[in-house]
């Protein structure tokens, strides 16, 4: 059994929360991506938004298949915290045709990512 915890989901803005957040969109295509623990195993998310709110937290906003049934959900998350990895803090280069993936442990937290800011939005 692992001791990673599953991320904790992230509650949508609310006008005390201070001014709107900032937001960040990616084009479908090629969007970055992060690896979300869930049920014993990361699964890939792809980030539909980047959120920066007021007192300069990041949630991302992803679809994810938390169970590995091929059910995508969207998610909030706050960045960083446990269960959560970079996945594709750029967009994915196509390797002789094929998409590369990169697995869990591939890219560390702190490597660039969207926007050309830290991974930890920072």
């Amino acid at each position: 059994m692992s001791s990673i915890p599953e991320p904790a989901v992230t509650r949508p803005w609310r006008p005390e929360d201070g001014p709107k957040p900032v937001v960040w969109t990616w084009p479908r295509v090629d969007p970055p991506a992060l690896w979300v623990w869930a049920n014993g195993r990361y699964r890939w998310a792809t980030v539909v938004a980047k959120q920066v709110w007021a007192d300069d937290s990041v949630v991302y906003q992803v679809l994810v298949d938390l169970r590995g049934d091929t059910t995508v959900v969207e998610r909030k998350y706050r960045w960083p915290q446990p269960g959560l990895r970079v996945g594709a803090p750029e967009p994915i280069r196509a390797v002789a045709g094929r998409p590369q993936r990169r697995t869990p442990d591939a890219a560390p937290l702190g490597v660039t990512g969207p926007q050309g800011r830290s991974s930890t939005g920072r």
